[in-house]
């Protein structure tokens, strides 16, 4: 850290003390970044919906901070702008990490970690629901086909309630198939699939019929 110089002689001590005050709340200024009335509301909106989603709101904040700032910003910058407790921005940020939407970096004259978020939207989303289904989808799909098993050897159980048992697992194991299948193509083609929208039903029967 470059301190500001101070003169000697009798005054030095307060020339240093006022100089490094001032120092200080530079630094404090800039830590703050300015956010447009758009910005902010993007970056609330966000924190309600991963709220709802099952994320900590100060998570998807940051997460939305990073992603519209661009360029890489430290933990102090993004406690300061969103007042959010350092701890708590620690904490956020390594949730993040862990879900692999951001990453840490470097900048010149600089010793703190500097934090980018993923700016590439189709990467943001694939990354978003691959966490998911490797915390919430996977869980439930290995237990379930625990109980179908118990189900089929369990006498006292329904046929009835084993049948929707293994209804209900055939169906997820389709899309989770689906899911590998989609993910396994290019982004390009992915882009080109949702751009398609409705479009490929067209294509498709409209009915079970023949």
């Amino acid at each position: 850290m470059n301190f500001p110089a101070f003169r000697h002689g009798n005054n030095s001590g307060l020339d240093f003390a006022v100089h490094f005050c001032n120092f200080c709340l530079n630094r404090k200024k800039k830590s703050i970044m300015t956010l447009s009335e758009p910005e902010q509301s993007f970056i609330l909106h966000w924190g309600e919906m991963g709220s709802r989603w099952g994320v900590n709101r100060s998570v998807a904040q940051i997460h939305a901070l990073l992603y519209l700032a661009g360029k890489p910003i430290t933990a102090e910058e993004i406690a300061e702008t969103l007042s959010i407790a350092r701890s708590n921005v620690s904490n956020s940020l390594r949730e993040l990490q862990g879900w692999r939407l951001i990453e840490t970096t470097s900048v010149l004259g600089d010793r703190r970690d500097h934090f980018i978020a993923i700016a590439d939207g189709m990467e943001m989303a694939k990354r978003i629901v691959e966490g998911r289904r490797q915390r919430e989808f996977l869980p439930t799909l290995s237990a379930l086909e625990g109980m179908v098993k118990a189900a089929k050897a369990d006498k006292a159980t329904s046929r009835e309630s084993a049948n929707r048992m293994a209804s209900t697992l055939a169906l997820m194991e389709q899309a989770d198939s689906w899911y590998r299948e989609m993910n396994a193509l290019s982004p390009k083609v992915q882009s080109g699939l949702l751009r398609m929208g409705a479009r490929i039903a067209k294509l498709l029967p409209t009915s079970d019929k023949g």
